[in-house]
């Protein structure tokens, strides 16, 4: 029977080749491995049937039983792995916190160790001087592993 890290690293081996990266590997109990690459760039089916045949290569009767899966990450999920959030800088992301409470907003940055990144939303704020609130644009910063999720939001305006 196949072990989850040996799958990382027959995968991890085919990366190496290009600018893909790992987003998960999942083996179901009804005997199915789920990988999930991306790519900066989208990926291609071509692309996952090349790691796929790879897999199938290098692990060959170690996979037995199991039914492989490849794909990319799909778009609108929730982001996994620290690349996903830089390659969504300047894009619009919606970020739900633990409270359940959602914002959307700019994708503005991601820090360099990868533990927090920031977001711009407007939100209304009364301003000394003015009877209505005016809406301005903040800046406001999660920890990486305290919100429920960070997903790109699909904007079809």
């Amino acid at each position: 029977m196949i072990d989850k890290n040996t799958i990382q690293t027959a995968v991890e081996e085919w990366l190496q080749q290009g600018d893909y990266y790992l987003v998960d590997v999942e083996m179901t109990a009804d005997e199915r491995i789920v990988i999930e690459i991306d790519h900066a760039d989208g990926v291609w089916i071509e692309d996952c049937a090349d790691l796929s045949r790879h897999l199938q290569e290098k692990l060959g009767d170690e996979l037995g039983d199991y039914e492989l899966e490849v794909g990319s990450a799909g778009i609108g999920q929730p982001f996994k792995v620290i690349q996903q959030y830089r390659n969504h800088v300047g894009k619009e992301v919606e970020v739900m916190q633990q409270d359940g409470q959602k914002l959307q907003g700019i994708l503005k940055e991601v820090s360099a160790d990868g533990t927090q990144f920031t977001v711009t939303v407007k939100e209304k704020q009364h301003v000394e001087g003015r009877k209505r609130p005016v809406v301005v644009e903040v800046d406001k910063t999660f920890a990486v592993g305290e919100v429920k999720y960070c997903k790109y939001q699909l904007n079809f305006k």
